[in-house]
């Protein structure tokens, strides 16, 4: 069985390599991503999800769960590594950074193989830019039950360490797909779902819509510039949700939640 590895410096090649995943190029050129805590990382072992890289800060070596989870991460080939406070916060970017950080294999599912079925909501997203609000909207839809997040065209990136924070460990549960919006346009086409999206210029109140006719794909705009027209307008329905107060608009993450559980409505009230 592999060994523990002590590591106190940040010339590390390791430490390097694990720094690196802060940056989107990286991420993409070696399929991982960088997440934290001890919960997180547990959780992704109970989920199968195997740890690439476990680091640890070596003042909290005999905490009995943190044992459990480093066993399991050797017992599955996974390389440990018991660091200094000094380290994990150059790999976190943190001064308090948390005393566990795993590396991990990226997973996303093709567009074609998400087939919806009845009762199944999936949240599509296009062009999405701010990494909280995507980790939010993760974490809201594994709260409300949803099957997926679609990630059309230029959305940020779903494993990056802010949006990873922000699922919660949500980012575990719930199957993730990127395409462009011509390859959305022709799988919605055959998908036999309902296509329902947001759009400052809804032609109907949200909570018209009947969410249990079929299955349903929630389309939701850019935090700024909302959806383009061609995406809109191969919608089954156009959506407002009303608003009473002063302000321009929704957060994409709360209006994204407010869509959710109204279509979920019928399901979850059983």
């Amino acid at each position: 069985m592999a060994q523990i590895k002590e590591v106190t410096s940040l010339a590390n090649p390791i430490v390097k390599d694990i720094r690196g995943l802060t940056s989107k190029k990286e991420r993409e050129a070696s399929g991982a991503f960088l997440a934290e805590g001890l919960g997180f990382v547990a959780e992704a072992l109970a989920r199968g999800w195997p740890v690439r890289t476990l680091v640890y800060d070596r003042e909290a070596r005999g905490e009995p769960p943190l044992q459990r989870v480093v066993a399991d991460t050797l017992a599955r080939g996974g390389q440990v590594l018991e660091a200094t406070e000094k380290v994990l916060a150059a790999i976190t970017r943190r001064d308090n950074p948390q005393a566990v950080v795993g590396v991990f294999e990226q997973r996303c599912t093709p567009l074609a193989a998400l087939r919806p079925k009845p009762d199944e909501t999936l949240v599509a997203l296009d062009r999405v830019r701010d990494p909280g609000n995507l980790g939010t909207i993760i974490r809201t839809a594994d709260a409300a039950g949803a099957s997926g997040v679609i990630l059309i065209d230029e959305c940020t990136d779903p494993f990056a360490l802010e949006a990873v924070r922000a699922t919660m460990g949500s980012l575990l549960a719930m199957p993730l797909t990127r395409c462009s919006a011509a390859e959305f346009l022709v799988w919605q086409a055959g998908s036999g779902a309902q296509v329902v999206a947001t759009h400052l210029a809804g032609a109907v109140d949200y909570r018209t819509v009947d969410y249990a006719r079929k299955p349903v794909v929630l389309l939701m705009g850019n935090e700024q510039s909302g959806l383009p027209d061609a995406l809109a307008a191969a919608a089954d329905h156009t959506v407002r949700i009303p608003q009473q107060g002063s302000a321009e608009s929704l957060n994409l993450a709360v209006a994204t939640a407010v869509m959710l559980f109204e279509a979920r409505r019928h399901l979850l009230a059983l």
